[in-house]
């Protein structure tokens, strides 16, 4: 089968397209006709060769997310058939090849059948995100409707479908974002409330808090000082969770107030290869809030081929990107 393969770590121009065997089916796991992918920051830094803890051998096939077609089923699957429509995040870690070629072997319980009204290209966009948002805001962050809510990216990856997220559980949702048209964006998307930074100025965040305006709970998608200022932005006996929490703090905020800190790492149950069912169950949750029209992929405009793989990192590394960058696979 058609593959696109990382040669070797380093430059957006590392990948290849070869042929490579086809995956033969096993007893727990499903064949995927492959049909689209999307960008996430691991697989830029697995390709930089930035983690070598989690990152394939190479020469190998990256990216995790996928949406596709069910083509054989191994004789232990139940919940899926020949032709179902499924999403996940099922590989481009460790020792699971990734899921740039024509088809992909996936565990089954790390799929879920995609949103009925949402095509191939815009459920690719969602499992990696969505499952670390809902990791964030409901396994760890306990997420109610009477709690207010301020999560950091209202525009990113996981800040928007955690602010969707949130206002879905009937939670007050406020977001910070860094200039007028993401304010624009997050307003669409249902932000109650809207806090403005520059990249030049974070401290204007801080600022910017309606007087008296603490939160229950702080979802950090941005880390660095971001993560000091939610322990800022937290109330007294408040939760602060993040998703990047690789710094140095000084905690002594989050003792003075009594704060709760949890941090999130989604690819877990891939690596260490328990809890999977999780992953998949919680597919099943985004994709009912997705069929409801509570939650909606932001996606890039463009939309790359497999085969321009090395521009759609570089255009997630450009920075100007706003919303999820698709790849779509044309063979």
């Amino acid at each position: 089968m058609k593959a696109i393969i990382l040669k070797e770590y380093g430059s957006n121009s590392s990948f290849l397209l070869t042929e490579i065997p086809k995956p033969k089916v096993e007893k727990d796991k499903v064949i995927i006709q492959v049909c689209a992918s999307s960008v996430n920051p691991v697989d830029c830094k697995i390709r930089k060769g930035l983690l070598p803890g989690i990152a394939p051998n190479l020469p190998g096939v990256l990216h995790g997310d996928v949406s596709g077609i069910v083509r054989e089923v191994g004789d232990q699957v139940k919940d899926f058939k020949v032709g179902d429509e499924i999403y996940g995040c099922i590989g481009g870690f460790s020792n699971m090849p990734g899921v740039l070629s024509e088809y992909a072997l996936a565990d089954s319980r790390l799929i879920a059948k995609k949103p009925v009204r949402l095509s191939m290209i815009e459920s690719a966009a969602l499992p990696l995100v969505s499952i670390t948002a809902w990791n964030a805001l409901v396994d760890r962050g306990r997420i109610s409707s009477n709690k207010k809510v301020l999560i950091h990216g209202g525009t990113g990856g996981v800040g928007h479908l955690g602010l969707q997220l949130a206002k879905a559980m009937g939670a007050e949702t406020h977001v910070s974002i860094s200039n007028a048209k993401k304010a624009e964006i997050v307003r669409a998307l249902g932000a109650d409330g809207i806090l403005h930074y520059s990249h030049e100025n974070p401290d204007q965040l801080l600022q910017n808090l309606p007087q008296g305006c603490l939160y229950d709970l702080v979802l950090d998608t941005v880390g660095g000082c971001c993560l000091d200022q939610s322990f800022q932005a937290a109330r007294e006996y408040g939760t602060v969770v993040s998703i990047a929490a690789r710094a140095s703090h000084d905690l002594t905020l989050m003792h003075v107030k009594s704060l709760s800190l949890h941090v999130v790492f989604m690819l877990l149950p891939l690596l260490r290869n328990q809890d999977r069912e999780k992953h998949g169950q919680i597919l099943k949750e985004i994709a009912t809030f997705v069929d409801q029209d509570k939650i909606n992929p932001l996606i890039h405009p463009e939309v790359f081929s497999f085969e321009n793989v090395g521009k759609a990192h570089q255009c997630w590394e450009s920075g100007q990107a706003i919303g999820k960058i698709v790849l779509e696979n044309k063979w």
